[in-house]
Order: C-alpha cells, then structure tokens, then sequence
C-alpha cells in the first residue's frame, strides 16, 4: 500500500506553467497543498517541469504548453484542448490551484478548468472572474504586490484552504537525490559560476564572467563554471582557454553537463555561488548556498531575488531600466549591470563567508583586468 492510500483530501492539481525557476518557487505553495490533499499534479509547461521534479510534495508532473505563455506559444485549437482534457481526466482532478506572478492572469487556465469539468479553482486575478473563480484573491487588495514571488504562491495556496504545518518554515527546497560529478566533488573547496540567463537583460556581460573566474583562480580559489546545455559556448569562454582540471588552481567547466539534480548538489557544495535572475538562483536558494546575485532591476527583486538567509544583491536597483519587465536592455552599455566590476563580487565573497580573499586589492583589480 502506497503513502497516497492513507492520504485523505481532494485530488489537487496545482499549476505553474512557465519557467524553470517559476516553478521552483511554488515549493511551499506545493508542500502546503499536499499537507491537505490526497493528491497533488503539478502541471507544467515543457521549461518548468524539470523543476517540479526536484519539489517535495508533487506525486506526479504533467507537461502541457499553454498557448498564452511567451516560451511555449502554440495555435489554441481542438487539439490543444483535447490534450489539455486528457490530463484532467487521468489525473482525476477534484480541484485545482493556479499559481501566477503578478503580471499574469490565471483566468485563461481557469476557464479550461471549467470545461474540463473541474468544480473548484482557486488563483490571484486584477480581472473580474465571473463564474471561473470559486477562491479569487484580488491583487493588491487581498494579496499584496510587494511580497516575494514564493511567499506569493504561498498566499494563494492558503486561500484556498491549504497551510504549511508549523514545522515548515516556507523555504524553498528541493530533493537531495544525487550527487555532484566527481571532478566537482574531488574539491576542498570551490565557486560558482553561472553566467548564463534567459534573457539578455538581465545578463552580466560574459568578459566579466570570465574576468572573474581569473580572478578567482588567480587567488588560489578554484571555480566551477555551469550552464545548460544551449550555453556551453557562454561557459567555456567564461572558463578561459587554460581553464582545465589539471592546473593547480582548477576551473571545471559544467556547461551541458549535470543535469537539475546533479547541479543542485554541485550548488549545495559551492562555497559561494554567483549567478544572475535566473532558474538556477532559486535552485541555489533552495539548497542553501551563499549566493552573490548580479542582479537587473527590469523586474523587482522584492519578488524575484533568490529568496535564503544568505544573499548579496549586486547591480543599480535605480537604473532607468527599472520595473521595465524588457528582455532586451532598453538603455545604452547595459548599465545597471556594467557597473558591477569583479571586485564588487569578491567583496561580497567575503561578506558571505566572513573571511578575506585578497590581500592587495589594486593587484587584484591589474589581474582581472589583464585576463579579459
């Protein structure tokens, strides 16, 4: 007999459709929805599911891509909606939990829900719901905008009558089932570095990168270079020409090469991880890591800085790019960002873990200019 037979409650799909660190961030939306249900589907779309498979609390992820959603776009025809019925039927939903960040409205989903025969819908709509609704948490009002985008979630999931258990403070967290390559775990000691970002706006240019990683392997410190598999050519430049293994200060170059799962527990690992908004930032802040955020004021990081104990905000929160949402920096030299200089991230090294790195920072400063 499985854990699901002595659950009680109502099957419950919960739903986050867009991105990978989206979906990290409902992780105590999650874990409060399974303390009440006897089931919980996290629906996804194709760039978030990897993430719903780390999260506690989920017995089963199901993939569909919604037409309305910018990473997924698709005609909305009768197929669509047959594949979307489909899921509800096999999953046999009673309810249904529509988890949206603040620029997004849950009604589109919700009306599929409807016709789909679900009789219960909870979400967070600025729009009137009509009959799409049974729990409606008006932003703004009911819910306010300036909370952090899990605590958000969270929000929504207790209006529909799930809560954490008192034990659970609502971090995020995700499962610790495998292990970092062995090359990484063979190290004392070593930094994270993660260039990459899924927009360019929000990114730190790849020659500061690669300026730190230098800079790094100059003061003995070896460094870990990680990216998805559509960023290894970002990854190994950030690693440098002679960025190898074998040198007495290494440089790992990770690009395309762990999956979610093994870069957790190379993030968990990390003295320090330095990363910009993006997926694996929450996944470092779900495994507890120091992390130097580089990161763009485009979206509020009140909702989207990494949200742990241990984090240095790095970049000009008061650029004219801010609150701008753009994909593409709107202001010449990208400068919210350009400002940030590899010493800014050392020092914030040391503010993390309390103890020096250099001991000449002008020296420092020759080096890392020297390596781009």
């Amino acid at each position: 007999m499985s854990d699901e037979d002595h659950r009680t409650g109502p099957r419950v799909l919960v739903a986050r459709l867009d991105s990978f660190g989206d979906v990290l961030v409902t992780g105590p939306a999650v874990r409060a929805v399974a303390v009440g249900a006897s089931h919980v589907t996290m629906l996804c779309g194709p760039q978030g599911a990897p993430a719903a498979d780390l999260l506690p609390g989920i017995d089963r992820v199901r993939v569909w891509a919604a037409p309305w959603v910018t990473e997924t776009a698709r005609p909305l025809d009768d197929a669509v909606l047959a594949e979307f019925r489909a899921i509800v039927a096999e999953e046999r939903i009673d309810e249904a939990v529509v988890l949206t960040s603040f620029h997004q409205s849950p009604l589109p989903l919700a009306m599929l829900l409807r016709l789909a025969g679900v009789a219960r819908v909870s979400g967070a709509s600025v729009d009137h719901p009509g009959s799409l609704l049974d729990v409606r948490l008006r932003p703004g009002e009911d819910l306010p905008e300036d909370v952090p985008e899990p605590e958000r979630a969270l929000r929504i999931a207790e209006a529909a009558g799930f809560a954490l258990p008192s034990d659970d403070a609502g971090r995020l967290v995700v499962r610790h089932d495998a292990v970092a390559p062995a090359e990484v775990a063979a190290l004392e000691r070593y930094v994270v570095v993660h260039p990459g970002a899924s927009v360019e706006a929000r990114s730190w240019p790849p020659e500061a990168h690669r300026a730190l990683v230098a800079a790094y392997r100059d003061l003995g410190v070896p460094v870990v270079v990680t990216g998805s598999p559509g960023e290894r050519e970002l990854t190994a430049f950030v690693a440098g020409p002679d960025g190898a293994a074998d040198q007495a200060t290494p440089v790992l170059d990770l690009g395309g090469r762990t999956s979610p799962a093994e870069l957790a527990a190379v993030l968990a690992g990390a003295e320090v991880v330095v990363v910009g908004n993006t997926g694996p930032a929450h996944l470092a802040a779900a495994v507890g890591a120091r992390i130097v955020s580089l990161f763009s004021p485009v979206v509020p990081a009140v909702k989207w800085a990494p949200y742990a104990e241990h984090v240095e905000l790095l970049g000009d929160q008061d650029a004219p790019c801010r609150l701008s949402r753009a994909r593409e920096c709107p202001v010449p030299g990208h400068p919210c960002l350009t400002s940030v200089t590899p010493d800014d991230v050392l020092r914030a090294h040391e503010r993390l873990t309390g103890c020096a790195l250099r001991t000449n920072q002008s020296t420092l400063r020759t080096a890392a200019a020297d390596k781009q």
